[in-house]
């Protein structure tokens, strides 16, 4: 039987509304009608194997409140693209200049909190872990580093920290030595050393629900996360990052994103690099 988009199942634009719906409430992701053949594509093999092909009794379980087939929505819709040291500038400019003005500004405390925000598997948190291990000043400090995201599948990945060899492409040579090589049958793996995992925290969280954490932070990473955000709602988050940031704290964000017309409670450093102010 041929769908509405001449594939094998039927998927209509009223259940896409259904699933537009209840993603938007959930995650604050707003699906285009563009992003119609995405969905499908993620979900029809799930909606297949559980559903006998009938999107219309998985739109049924989502409003009816199936924890497991929401958990897999949701999971399914969150865009997981990332890769160590993505945005390279960003942490050019974390090694170079922030750094030595956070070790002089926090000389007394000795104390540095960092969040990364939609941190997906896990390299931009570890790809932060490095930095702050190659700084000699920084030993002793009382160091964390906070990250999270809504998808629970990459978070269990970015906790083990094991990915394939081939994303080291972008590490450079000094940075190689915090990643252990699997040998025999884990041949083509690569492991962050303990000393890179122990430093970053791994909790699931919603950003548009209640944070349990309190802050301060000095920094706050959210990269590539708020592009699938209206515009109400990305004024809201970042009116919260600012609540949770020190004064002169700094946000980071994805290079297709802008703080313009947005919040005022930012002012711009360059290269989507942005302090709080207010």
């Amino acid at each position: 039987m041929t769908g509405v988009l001449g594939r094998e199942l039927t998927f209509s634009d009223r259940q896409f509304k259904r699933l537009r719906v209840f993603v938007a409430e959930q995650t604050g992701i707003a699906l285009t009608e563009a992003k119609k053949d995405m969905v499908y594509g993620r979900l029809s093999k799930r909606i297949r194997a559980n559903f006998g092909g009938n999107f219309q009794a998985f739109c049924d379980a989502i409003e009816n409140g199936d924890a497991q087939e929401q958990d897999f929505l949701i999971n399914a819709i969150t865009t997981n693209l990332t890769a160590f040291f993505r945005e390279s500038h960003h942490f050019e400019y974390l090694r170079g200049r922030l750094l030595p003005d956070l070790i002089r500004r926090n000389a007394a405390s000795r104390r540095l909190r960092i969040w990364s925000a939609g941190c997906s598997t896990g390299e931009e948190p570890y790809s932060i872990a490095m930095c702050l291990a190659a700084e000699k000043q920084l030993a002793g400090w009382d160091i964390k580093i906070l990250a999270t995201d809504l998808d629970a599948n990459v978070l269990e990945h970015a906790e083990a920290g094991i990915y394939s060899e081939d994303k080291l492409s972008k590490v450079a040579g000094k940075e190689r030595q915090w990643f252990q090589r699997g040998r025999g049958s884990k041949a083509g793996l690569v492991r962050l050393k303990p000393e890179i995992r122990d430093r970053v925290t791994f909790k699931r969280l919603n950003l548009l629900h209640d944070w349990p954490m309190r802050g301060p932070f000095d920094l706050i990473f959210c990269r590539n996360v708020v592009i699938y955000f209206d515009k109400p709602t990305q004024s809201r988050l970042f009116d919260r990052f600012a609540d949770l940031l020190v004064a002169d704290g700094l946000l980071f964000i994805g290079h297709s994103e802008s703080l313009y017309k947005v919040t005022e409670r930012f002012t711009s450093l360059g290269n989507t690099i942005y302090r709080r102010v207010q």
